[in-house]
């Protein structure tokens, strides 16, 4: 069973970030992650065509329940923020992904911007030099056409592994640093994929790509040209529309829309529209949802149990879970970030 620790609320200071831009419906444009020690949480924000970090203190526990489970925030010091000057985009950056890198201390940063830009930075998260390396990939279209929503995602097996999707060029890019693998065609607009982390039927992971495209789940191996890659398609309800996709390394792929469906077409009567998913690293018969009603909530995705759930102060711009602990952060509109501290009941593991 898990049990939040705390949720903190910080505000983005004006002087770095007045007027965030509106960005997508996918809250992509958010990612977080915890120090060492645990006493504090970066978190980097995506707007307009630049990225900013704030840090955030984590230490002590603190927590304030209302009502029916729902998690009173309580503020949050902002220790420091910055602009991350190494993402130079010419457009509106639409997702930022972090992924851990080698070695103690070392993350990777992805922002791709409606274009279909890609920037890899590689960042040293204990030396007060954070930028180390990076590389920028221009889109194979060289940005001709309309911009809209884009995403990105590191494969979990091979770190310079990068998927690149495209919404309305309906189209996913496979890179190894900087060098294009091939490119994968959807019959619908993409709007969210993940690399599947455990796949019985393949030995190695990072090779099966989950994409999110209208009402459908399709399966896709990397490895294979039949089909153009499309291994398995999933319909779901006629008229809805898939918002959210992630993968569990135990296997389960959860999907999320405007019919409130999460894995296998289970439903989740507690959220009004999925947009943002995430299975919980501590629990994986727990998932973090993320709905257009200011809310996010976890629960059982197989029991349709809610555990707790949190409410921001205005629509979210951005959902993110740190990579092996649960630490959850949504962003605001209204400049408000909220960070939940989730651990497992000491309680129930005794029982």
């Amino acid at each position: 069973m898990l049990a939040p620790r705390s949720l903190r609320k910080a505000a983005v200071p004006p002087s770095l970030l007045s007027d965030p831009s509106p960005g997508s419906l996918q809250p992509t444009r958010l990612a977080v992650h915890v120090n060492a020690a645990g006493s504090s949480c970066s978190a980097y924000l995506a707007s307009d065509c630049r990225v900013y970090k704030i840090e955030i203190a984590m230490e002590g526990e603190m927590l304030s329940k209302g009502k029916e489970s729902l998690l009173i925030p309580i503020n949050a010091e902002v220790i420091s923020s910055s602009v991350v000057d190494r993402c130079p985009h010419r457009s509106e950056i639409q997702s930022v992904v972090l992924a851990e890198g080698e070695g103690d201390g070392c993350l990777i940063l992805g922002t791709v911007d409606s274009y279909g830009h890609l920037i890899v930075s590689r960042l040293d998260t204990v030396a007060d030099d954070i930028d180390k390396a990076s590389y920028s990939v221009p889109p194979r279209d060289c940005g001709v056409g309309e911009g809209s929503w884009a995403g990105l995602c590191f494969s979990p097996m091979h770190q310079s592994t990068v998927a690149v999707a495209r919404e309305l060029c309906k189209c996913i890019d496979i890179y190894d640093q900087d060098i294009h693998v091939r490119s994968l065609r959807t019959l619908w607009y993409p709007s969210s994929f993940s690399f599947a982390q455990c796949m019985p039927q393949v030995n190695e992971s990072g090779s099966m790509l989950a994409i999110a495209e209208g009402s459908q789940l399709s399966i896709w191996d990397l490895r294979t040209s039949n089909n153009g890659g499309c291994v398995h398609r999933i319909s779901g309800p006629i008229g809805g529309i898939i918002y959210s996709v992630c993968s569990s390394p135990s296997g389960p792929i959860a999907v999320g829309g405007t019919d409130r469906t999460v894995v296998s077409l289970v439903k989740m009567g507690w959220v009004l529209q999925i947009t943002g998913l995430s299975f919980s690293s501590v629990d994986e018969s727990f998932i973090y949802v993320q709905g257009v009603d200011y809310e996010i909530t976890c629960g059982l995705w197989k029991g349709n149990e809610r555990a707790f759930s949190f409410r921001g102060d205005s629509n979210w711009l951005g959902f993110s879970k740190c990579a092996n602990t649960d630490v959850v952060a949504g962003w605001c509109e209204s400049g408000s970030v909220f960070v939940a501290d989730v651990r497992q009941d000491c309680l129930s593991v005794i029982g």
